[in-house]
């Protein structure tokens, strides 16, 4: 029988154990987006897709992941963290399990939309911990779970070079799918539903106009491959899109019960948060991609490495060892410096792993020591933005925070990634990419991550909310709940 969790204080799960749950949840859906890049061949082959139709599995899966992100965060903050937290576990179980059965692209696709939706499990599960945590636990635990997106992502790479070099596309979703088994299960088990709501209805319409406006945007920015940037169907449908995330502005700004309060997203400790995670995922996301691929370049080009794909996903395993590292040691070092330091120093490194392989990309040693500077880049700054976002905020408004800080990093990484397609594939030689194209995706990337340095000094240097001053990781109290009535 599952316990009661009635009672705000007595008889709760104990921190450490709620936060593996969330971490085993975390970690299946950040492996989930991305073990399936280096399998694309693969399953374009094994499907017959072309290469439009084969792009949809990543442009479907961003789409889905940007609208639901922010809406999860807030149903949970309005009905429960932990209600949404099932929901969304389930949803992302349900999509995995179709994509593991699916031998269609068209059943692939909305399978991939579906899992999407799982986006959500970080800003709801950042908001358990805000409710359930004594505030001195606060910092490591929201910067390990903030970490994790990273560290997923770099697992995830890692294991599809094995899985699809000895078993087929379909065990990239069973295996995940194991994990979220267990982790749902334990969800329902272990963790207490917070006691922190916002008794109020869901604005619709906003959410309407958010979900559209950014659907519009992102098909803009992840068809300029096909379409090329200058084109009528790109500029016009960025546009659009544009014109209708106006409106969302301008509806929740007449709202009574915002979907999204921009009130909140005026506060400087918010928007600089904001705006240092777009400029993250912008300069970092591509690293993913073009890392393993210029690795798997054969050695006639002048410059690839004629690695397999098993191996060129090693080059990433630097950034992963120090991704865990560093998430890990995340409490600490913003205990003793302060999250606005993590997040100055996280992007620092991350912009000086970019500029390395800017002007030495020769030897595989380049990229090992890029790789390793890139792991402790991404794990000091996503683990401080995640402290950043919620010492910002009143307790209530952790969920949606906590969601937008997650879609703006996203569309920065789409924004990012596609400008690299651009590159690589505006230079090519006999139908093989040239070193040049992979040159400007890098030094794109140092000057993204340099502003976006600039733009993390922005941050304020010290925050306090009514839970007390998160950012600078200190306090022993247990927040206050916000009565549910």
């Amino acid at each position: 029988m599952r316990r009661s969790v009635a009672s705000a204080g007595e008889g709760r799960t104990h921190p450490t154990l709620v936060l593996l749950v969330l971490a085993l949840a975390a970690m299946a859906y950040a492996i989930l987006s991305s073990a399936i890049v280096p399998a694309l061949p693969a399953i374009q082959h094994a499907v017959g897709a072309s290469e439009t139709g084969i792009a949809w599995l990543l442009t479907g899966y961003l789409l889905s992941a940007s609208v639901a992100t922010s809406i999860l965060g807030r149903l949970g903050d309005m009905y429960g963290k932990e209600k949404l937290l099932l929901v969304t576990l389930i949803l992302l179980a349900a999509g995995t399990l179709l994509a593991a059965v699916a031998s269609s692209l068209q059943l692939l696709i909305v399978a991939r939309v579906i899992q999407g939706a799982g986006g959500g499990i970080f800003p709801l599960a950042i908001g358990i911990v805000r409710d359930e945590f004594p505030v001195r636990k606060l910092p490591g635990s929201i910067g390990l779970l903030s970490a994790i997106l990273g560290i997923g992502g770099g697992i995830g790479i890692v294991l599809s070079g094995v899985i699809v070099e000895h078993l087929d596309y379909h065990w990239l979703f069973w295996i995940p799918l194991v994990a979220l088994a267990i982790a749902t299960l334990l969800t329902w088990r272990f963790v207490p539903e917070s006691p922190v709501r916002v008794p109020e209805p869901v604005n619709w319409s906003a959410a309407a106009l958010m979900s559209v406006g950014i659907t519009m945007a992102l098909i803009a920015i992840s068809e300029t491959a096909s379409w090329g940037w200058g084109s009528a169907r790109t500029l016009g449908l960025l546009a659009a899109g544009l014109v209708i995330c106006a409106l969302w502005v301008w509806r929740e700004l007449r709202s009574r019960i915002p979907l999204v309060d921009m009130s909140m997203m005026r506060v400087r400790g918010v928007w600089t948060a904001n705006l240092a995670a777009f400029l993250l995922g912008a300069g970092m996301y591509s690293s993913f991609i073009v890392i393993p691929q210029f690795a798997q370049l054969p050695k006639s080009t002048g410059f690839g490495f004629g690695a397999s794909v098993v191996v060129s996903g090693l080059y990433l395993l630097p950034a992963t060892v120090g991704m865990f590292l560093t998430g890990i040691a995340a409490g600490r070092i913003s205990a003793r410096y302060g999250s606005r330091f993590s997040l100055v120093a996280g992007t620092a490194f991350t912009a000086a792993a970019f500029l390395l392989l800017a002007v030495a990309h020769g030897q595989p040693i380049d990229f090992l020591i890029s790789a390793a500077l890139l792991g402790i880049g991404i794990g000091l700054a996503f683990a401080a933005l995640g402290n950043l976002v919620i010492a910002a905020v009143p307790v209530h408004q952790s969920g949606v925070a906590s969601g937008m800080n997650t879609v703006l990093r996203t569309l920065g990484g789409a924004l990012g990634g596609q400008l690299s397609a651009t590159f690589i594939a505006g230079h090519i030689n006999h139908r093989l990419p040239t070193v040049t194209g992979f040159t400007e995706t890098f030094a794109m990337a140092t000057a993204f991550l340099a502003v976006g340095v600039a733009a993390s000094m922005l941050v304020p240097r010290r925050q306090a909310t009514s839970t007390g001053p998160l950012a600078a990781g200190t306090g022993d109290a247990h927040p206050e709940p916000v009565s549910a009535g």
